[in-house]
């Protein structure tokens, strides 16, 4: 899993940090998802894209790990018909542990919950996709 141990603090701490983390990563598949459904609609090439947001502020570990298109990245699992490195399921899954922590706690998180949304509705179909396959969702919206 984790090349790095973080102590996180008491019992439960860990995976109260590992579902906040993967709300975050959730949001930002799905934000890099969307970018590059417009990208498509907009004529631009998908390493076109890849090339500005890597060299830009939309940098991050998801795009360089999961980027949601064949080409621009060998080892991800758009490349490999999105065989699952972490599936939608698991996904899902650590989104639902995360809305159930904002209930209980009173927190807000509007993207995250949105998120939520998102897969619980694509992981009915393609739980067993990896989940940066949620642009399918996406573009199939942009397509109606």
């Amino acid at each position: 899993m984790a090349g790095k141990i973080i102590h996180c603090g008491a019992a439960g701490a860990g995976q109260a940090a590992k579902v906040c983390n993967n709300m975050v990563l959730a949001v930002q598949q799905i934000a890099i998802a969307e970018a590059f459904v417009l990208a498509e609609k907009l004529g631009l090439s998908a390493q076109s894209l890849f090339d500005v947001i890597t060299g830009a502020t939309g940098n991050c570990w998801a795009v360089h790990t999961n980027c949601p298109v064949p080409g621009p990245v060998p080892t991800s699992p758009a490349n490999n018909d999105f065989k699952p490195g972490f599936s939608t399921a698991l996904m899902n899954k650590d989104l639902g542990l995360a809305m159930d922590a904002v209930a209980a706690t009173g927190a807000t998180a509007p993207l995250g919950s949105h998120a939520a949304d998102i897969y619980a509705k694509f992981a009915a179909d393609h739980a067993d996709l990896d989940f940066s396959a949620v642009i399918h969702t996406l573009r199939a919206r942009a397509d109606a």
